[in-house]
């Protein structure tokens, strides 16, 4: 009886989206429009309004980018192992979970190379080289790299529940690594600045419209990366609708050939 419900629950799905001629909703729109000050807003404080750093100098802006992409990308792969795990869990096995959980990762992926690319910006300028070897650096370079093979691991083929077992299997793995990229900064002897804000030990003072330029880039790249989620599901959805409607056209081609023969 709950496989014919889930059945059922996923063929609607199905049908709602191929009868979709889009992503977007009314909230969808809100939330566009949200993130768009946001990020408006992030830009004018970041790159006008807010001070220099007194030791950093001008660099210190492209720390507002730095931190905000590297805890959406911990967010996104948080979510993905949340909705991998959901999805293995017998009372939830819907695909749904497993499209949240590729799309959460695709767009992880996409703040976490935004997150290296500003990295080495800002080590350039701090320690004189694009790369080093440093724990925090290397550990955040191999978390990138799992991830794009997670993201292969998804395009190997096979049913649409093939891939959400395999994928959250190697989901549930892959997070593991983020308390990794965390704490190497203790772990190891590191360059790489060790976290300052909310640290009651550290002797370091922000200034305050430095922290609250900061605080504004983790919440408008965390409304980007709802905005982002909410659409790529949706598109994974249509995917996987259309893939199988084909597997439906294929097999009712083999049916008719099966007759005429």
């Amino acid at each position: 009886m709950t496989a014919v419900t889930a059945g059922a629950s996923e063929s609607t799905t199905t049908a709602s989206v191929r009868g979709a001629t889009g992503t977007g909703t009314t909230f969808t729109r809100w939330l566009g429009a949200a993130t768009l000050v946001a990020l408006g807003a992030l830009a004018v404080l970041g790159l006008v309004v807010s001070p220099a750093d007194v030791v950093q100098g001008e660099s210190v802006r492209i720390l507002y980018i730095h931190v905000g992409t590297v805890w959406v990308a911990y967010v996104a792969f948080i979510v993905t192992a949340l909705s991998s795990a959901a999805y293995l869990w017998k009372r939830t096995t819907s695909l749904t979970w497993d499209r949240i959980a590729g799309a959460s990762a695709e767009i992880g992926v996409v703040f976490m190379a935004v997150t290296l690319f500003a990295g080495a910006l800002w080590g350039r300028l701090s320690w004189g080289a694009f790369w080093v070897w440093d724990a925090r650096v290397t550990t955040t370079a191999f978390l990138f790299i799992t991830y794009i093979g997670y993201l292969a691991v998804r395009d190997l083929g096979g049913s649409h529940r093939q891939r959400a077992r395999r994928s959250a299997v190697v989901a549930l793995l892959a997070v593991l690594e983020i308390p990794l990229v965390h704490f190497s900064v203790k772990l190891w002897r590191s360059v790489h600045q060790d976290a300052s804000v909310g640290d009651r030990t550290s002797d370091v003072t922000l200034d305050g419209l430095m922290l609250f330029t900061l605080m504004l880039a983790l919440g408008a790249f965390t409304l980007l990366y709802a905005w982002w989620l909410l659409h790529r599901q949706r598109v994974l959805a249509m995917r996987d609708a259309l893939d199988d409607k084909g597997l439906d056209r294929a097999l009712a081609e083999r049916r008719t050939e099966g007759v005429q023969s």
